[in-house]
């Protein structure tokens, strides 16, 4: 079968990547205007007031000289941002990455060939598996079409670290390392890590050059389940991955310390293609209520995947999937272009093998042992111990909303995403009677090694309309001219940041610009509005378009009063998944759903209205 969908005849994967464009550095100026009207709607006018000061006094004095050694730092790099922002936001981050940092989600198999189905679950992991190494083996041929925004080619960088990568914790700072070569670059590691009850096993994917085939990989996969049934549980040391960055790289300094095989284990983990978890459990979802496997996959037995690992794919033993990923080394869009491909090809063998069953005499999987002593053991259940407090506390629900979609949103001549973001603001208005300082991820791939900026959709705009919504006094006109200044203010916004030209990564550069210097933080920085509107990390609504397609997942809230809001958009329905901490009293994943429902209905009447 051609892989139509993803596979390129004449464009290998990387071939753009030396002609795209440096980050370029938004001008001083604007960049601040921009912060100051995006703090408006969290200000008195007092305390406004007091910020336009502070912002002026930095533009006229210490911000015009950090902007221009950050300039002068433009000019020696192609991305001046790439480094800060792997450090800042990921590597020397030191809460536990695996329940905060990392995303995670369902897959989508169950929309057609592959529902809830006991016993299938090992065959189904078989075929899933082989389909994810032809993904492997496009990238490696550089056969994968590199992405474009029309006829602009994006950064296909990311796409590197999807396999054979792994973040390696450190005292101070973790870091990546990344084993992946294209073919022309030399060879690779080719095998899979497989966990199973606290075990882990390895076998390599390709025998004589060749990918094992379905019925080999089955074969595999059924010698790990059978090593594990009715044993008991394995040391669980996956668990270490878990817990708070610094305690985790001591212990695994430990590690290494008692047995130098315990390194040799480590580094098969760290180069493998991904990680394969067996899991016992059985979260039963349907394609309307994810709930269960989203639950499963982002806060999941931590003792079967590798937290550090830029991809564990787990098989629930009801023969459905999830994944679960770490955000360092690339953001979600690398994932679900996988996933999407994956979820294609499944559809369209109707999730059968239809090859040869011959199993060839490839070598049986070899467990990982390691040596541990009551140290290791100890740190394992430390380790175990704060994640299932962790996750506890962790509240998720994954709904889909099925009166309508994209196509009755495009009907209206209205943009599918800024619909869901502007009903996304009404629900948390409704709910808390205020605005909610707001994220949602911006792509910069247009240019090189470019990733996300911030885009703050809680505009003055959609403040007011989202007042004009909740007053009864307002009529329908009134609400309907407020609802389209809402929108062309988010679309506008949005269309800046993906040009490289939003405030927030650049107003990051800044503020560690005057900490390389060893200069005291800039006032503007500790400001209480910096931080009220979300500024250094503190948005209380956390939010991403995850796609148009079938591929959804989630993450945990930024801040302890906040939610994550993911969703993807079909044509004839949306998909939600969000997230909140219980030990918040204020806040409540359903509720911000249910008003996240009515909002749309809303919105789509006062949309129909306009049309009168």
């Amino acid at each position: 079968m051609a892989n139509h969908l993803s596979e390129s005849v004449h464009e290998r994967t990387f071939q753009y990547q030396s002609s795209l464009p440096p980050l370029p550095v938004p001008s001083l100026e604007s960049s601040l205007s921009k912060y100051l009207d995006a703090v408006r709607p969290f200000a008195s006018e007092k305390e406004f007031e007091a910020t336009v000061e502070i912002v002026r006094k930095f533009q006229e004095g210490i911000g015009k000289e950090l902007h221009q050694k950050l300039l002068q730092r433009a000019k020696t790099r192609r991305n001046w941002l790439e480094e800060w922002w792997l450090d800042t936001a990921y590597l020397e981050v030191r809460i536990p990455s695996q329940l905060n940092v990392n995303f995670g989600g369902p897959g989508a198999y169950l929309e057609h060939c592959w529902p809830p189905e006991e016993g299938t679950y090992l065959q189904r992991a078989s075929i899933n598996t082989w389909h994810t190494l032809q993904y492997w083996n496009l990238l490696r041929m550089e056969r994968l079409a590199p992405q474009k925004a029309g006829k602009t080619p994006l950064d296909m960088e990311q796409f590197r670290m999807l396999f054979s990568t792994c973040k390696v914790p450190g005292v101070k700072k973790d870091t990546i390392r990344n084993y992946f070569k294209t073919e022309s670059e030399g060879p690779c590691p080719s095998h899979l890590v497989v966990m199973c009850r606290g075990r882990i096993f390895t076998f390599d994917a390709l025998f004589n050059g060749t990918i094992l085939t379905p019925p080999e990989l089955l074969r595999q996969l059924s010698y790990v389940k059978e090593r594990c049934e009715g044993q008991p549980e394995g040391d669980g040391v996956a668990a270490l991955t878990s817990d708070e960055r610094t305690r985790w790289a001591k212990a695994r300094e430990h590690l290494i310390s008692i047995d130098p095989h315990n390194k040799t284990i480590l580094e098969t983990i760290q180069s493998s293609l991904f990680v394969v978890s067996l899991d016992d459990t059985k979260p039963y979802s349907t394609p309307e209520n994810y709930t269960n496997m989203t639950r499963e996959a982002l806060s999941g037995n931590p003792t079967i995947r590798w937290g550090d690992k830029s991809y564990n794919s787990t098989v629930f033993s009801d023969g459905t999937f999830g994944s679960n990923c770490d955000h360092a080394p690339y953001d979600a869009m690398v994932l679900v272009s996988m996933c999407w491909y994956l979820d294609q090809q499944i559809k369209a063998t109707e999730g059968k093998w239809k090859g040869s069953d011959t199993v060839r005499k490839i070598p049986l999987p070899e467990e990982l042992l390691f040596t541990l002593d009551e140290k290791v053991c100890s740190d394992i259940n430390h380790a175990k111990q704060q994640y299932l407090e962790s996750t506890r506390d962790l509240q998720i629900v994954c709904y889909a909303f099925t009166a309508f979609g994209k196509t009755a949103i495009k009907y209206k001549k209205l943009h599918p995403d800024t619909f869901v973001q502007l009903a996304m603001q009404l629900a948390y208005y409704r709910l808390h009677k205020k605005p909610g300082s707001c994220y949602e991820t911006a792509m910069t791939r247009k240019f090189y090694h470019g990733r996300t900026e911030t885009m703050r959709p809680c505009t003055q705009e959609a403040v007011n309309w989202c007042k004009a919504m909740i007053d009864p006094t307002c009529d329908v006109n009134a609400r309907r001219k407020a609802m389209l200044l809402a929108f062309n203010k988010h679309n506008k916004l949005m269309s800046e940041a993906q040009e490289g030209n939003g405030f927030d990564r650049h107003l990051l550069g800044l503020y560690l610009i005057a900490k390389e210097e060893g200069l005291s933080t800039p006032e503007l920085f500790i400001d209480p509005l910096y931080s009220r509107s979300g500024g250094g990390g503190n948005f209380v609504l956390s939010s991403s378009l995850v796609g148009y397609t079938t591929v959804l997942g989630a993450v945990a809230p930024m801040v302890p009063h906040g939610y994550g809001f993911f969703y993807r958009i079909r044509d004839d329905r949306i998909v939600i998944s969000v997230t909140a901490w219980k030990s918040c009293h204020e806040t409540d994943a359903a509720s911000l759903f249910n008003n996240f429902s009515s909002s749309l209905h809303e919105m789509l009447h006062l949309a129909t209205m306009s049309q009168l």
